[in-house]
């Protein structure tokens, strides 16, 4: 990624990526920005402070809804999960934070399971849906915060438990469509791409048009909700 970034920036009067935090990204935003080139990261932040912007969703704001959703479905208190795609994404990072922090303050009869890591693969989260399945006959439910949904959505259809799980996801796809119609998802969390792209366009000409921002910025979009009964 960090190769890449600099082979495109090469070429580009700004760029925007969606990556995980890593110090080698750091190092090449700084390198487009001492060359006049800004970088804006989408959906998930990094080089906080050093790049220009951040377009996306509040991601602590995100983990906390799904968290209350559950809560308040819940039949009674139980085990809840939150797989993540990797530990250094700053946004599954928040989701699982913000996810953590609900249950921690409103309803701490609610077990919060360790973090599951399914690298957003489909394969490693069916994998991973099935063996907390097995393992924790009284989970109550669990939100997938990054990608690899899919793989959660096969494995309750495959064990036949459509509607015994409070399952939350991240994107209206056509896969969590069926799923939400089906009740295998009780709440879909969606970022209003049209809203992003055109608000990512119109910071990245000002960043061309007026130079870099005196401070670091972060734009924040109003996320959508689906439910089974709005789709």
């Amino acid at each position: 990624l960090a190769a890449r970034l600099r082979e495109v920036g090469s070429r580009n009067q700004a760029v925007a990526m969606t990556s995980p935090d890593y110090p080698a990204m750091t190092v090449v935003v700084e390198e487009l920005k001492s060359k006049g080139i800004p970088v804006f990261s989408l959906l998930s932040d990094f080089a906080s402070g050093v790049r220009e912007g951040y377009v996306g969703l509040n991601n602590r704001k995100a983990g906390r809804t799904a968290a209350w959703m559950i809560a308040r479905m819940a039949k009674r208190p139980g085990k809840v999960a939150v797989f993540v795609g990797s530990h250094r994404f700053h946004g599954h990072e928040l989701r699982e934070i913000g996810f953590r922090s609900y249950f921690r303050e409103h309803a701490p009869d609610f077990e919060v399971l360790d973090t599951l890591v399914n690298l957003e693969t489909s394969q490693i989260t069916h994998e991973a849906t099935l063996d907390l399945l097995h393992r924790h006959p009284d989970l109550v439910g669990f939100y997938v915060a990054g990608g690899g949904m899919e793989g959660a959505i096969s494995a309750i259809r495959e064990e036949g438990l459509q509607g015994r799980h409070l399952v939350a996801v991240n994107e209206l796809t056509p896969e969590s469509r069926a799923a939400l119609a089906d009740e295998v998802v009780v709440l879909a969390i969606t970022t209003p791409l049209q809203n992003l792209c055109r608000e990512l366009v119109r910071l990245m000409v000002s960043a061309i048009e007026n130079g870099p921002a005196s401070v670091p910025g972060q734009t924040f979009l109003p996320f959508e909700m689906y439910v089974p009964e709005n789709i």
